[in-house]
């Protein structure tokens, strides 16, 4: 298992570095997403403080819509997801392998960008580290979750726009505990409830969608 994960990883990689421009896009996206709020409300600090950990991670999550159509749908197209579920190996681990390069394509960037983000919104110092905690643990949530959507809309017409419209109420949990943790933070009231809840959405994320998007593609396949 660990070996048909690795080497699945490995592809998926190797595949995006070779089409670059869809990691760079991502990536530019969310600069420029990001980067616009602030010409848009005024150099207020107070009021930039407040609004900084919410346009960041409105930023993640669009990032994460924008390559979510492809994490299955090429394979699909091309007859490879077909070989992957008669391989003989745990489609979970090729699901969670597929997801990983997924999250590390789209999800890690906007991570290690985001506190270079947040110096624009004049957050401290204590604060950019919490927003970095809390888009680690939101991030993962962000591609699991998206892909059980993904694996749903395959074969659809139109299947981009269905995947967004199905997945993005329950993105919206993530959003709120996510931007949330800082915003308590900047107030200065506890955050062990919010990082409570996301670690606990991390977690059952983990154990359950990889299960539910390996029925979704047999469903998608017969």
């Amino acid at each position: 298992m660990y070996k048909a994960f690795t080497a699945l990883l490995r592809k998926e990689l190797l595949l995006a570095l070779r089409q670059k421009t869809d990691m760079v896009t991502v990536l530019f996206f969310f600069l420029i997403v990001s980067s616009l709020f602030p010409f848009a409300v005024g150099p207020e600090l107070t009021t930039l403080k407040v609004i900084g950990p919410g346009v960041v991670w409105v930023g993640a999550l669009l990032c994460s819509l924008l390559a979510l159509h492809r994490v299955f749908e090429t394979d699909y197209n091309d007859g490879s997801l077909e070989h992957l579920v008669l391989s003989g190996e745990p489609l979970t681990v090729l699901v969670i392998a597929k997801i990983s390069a997924h999250w590390l394509i789209t999800g890690l960037p906007v991570v290690i960008v985001a506190p270079l983000i947040g110096l624009q919104f004049g957050l401290p110092a204590g604060s950019l580290s919490l927003l970095l905690i809390t888009l680690l643990l939101g991030t993962p949530v962000l591609s699991l979750i998206g892909s059980i959507g993904a694996a749903l809309t395959l074969g659809v017409r139109g299947g981009a726009a269905l995947t967004s419209i199905l997945i993005l109420p329950f993105y919206v949990p993530i959003l709120i505990f996510g931007a949330g943790a800082v915003v308590a933070d900047l107030q200065g009231l506890s955050i062990d409830g919010h990082l409570s809840i996301l670690i606990a959405m991390l977690c059952l994320s983990f154990a359950l969608a990889p299960l539910a998007i390996a029925s979704a593609i047999k469903i998608a396949l017969e």
